[in-house]
């Protein structure tokens, strides 16, 4: 739990050129504007607002990347990803943000797992499902994937156990967690689980670097 509240802002970028090339591993956050997002980030880490939620969502159109580490060295790092599907934003605005953000998930070399936020009220949409195609060949050959369904406090047992069962068949081989950023259900468990991505065993173990420079 230390690790994930060691986050600090990192850089922002509106296009992928404008992303640093890191050597880190990289855990990008995405999902629907209203499915708790930053809300999640700002638990996960203890700090309020590291993570921006507007109050217009789905107009903050950047990707905003967090550090983790000690002081002075970064040995992995967070990307929180805009979120989509808010029907306020202009056709060719959301059309532009999707390509961003599918090459973005393509291509970034250094990301090694996705997280997943969705309200179990709803479960996954449509464009939840379109982001799951997207990265699905890179899961298939052992991109880490989680799907955290956010608002947990809001469901009883009956239903928590009929969301998570439902997002399990859905997922296409990732792993499925309730989190509640209110009663703090699973934000360890998720924690724990960030770390061990971030730091497997072995040789492929990222290198800490110096970003006092």
């Amino acid at each position: 739990m230390g690790w994930m509240h060691t986050a600090r802002f990192l850089t922002t970028a509106p296009q992928l050129q404008y992303l640093p090339p890191l050597q880190v591993p990289e855990i990008a956050f995405v999902g629907r504007s209203n499915a708790g997002k930053s809300t999640c980030i700002n638990t996960l880490t203890q700090q309020k607002r590291l993570a921006f939620a507007s109050k217009t969502p789905g107009r903050t159109q950047h990707i905003n990347l967090f550090s983790l580490g000690r002081q002075g060295e970064t040995d992995a790092v967070l990307a929180d990803l805009p979120g989509y599907g808010y029907a306020a934003v202009p056709k060719q605005d959301k059309i532009r943000w999707q390509q961003v953000m599918a090459n973005y998930l393509v291509t970034r070399e250094n990301l090694t797992g996705i997280v997943l936020l969705c309200d179990p009220r709803h479960g996954l949409t449509e464009l939840d499902e379109i982001l799951l195609e997207v990265i699905r060949p890179r899961v298939e050959e052992g991109m880490k994937f989680l799907v955290l369904l956010t608002k947990a406090d809001k469901l009883n047992r009956a239903e928590a156990n009929k969301a998570l069962s439902i997002a399990r068949l859905q997922a296409g081989g990732g792993e499925v967690k309730l989190f509640s950023a209110l009663k703090k259900q699973g934000v360890e468990e998720a924690a724990m689980l960030l770390w061990n991505w971030a730091h497997p065993p072995g040789p492929a173990t990222g290198t800490a670097v110096d970003t006092t420079a």
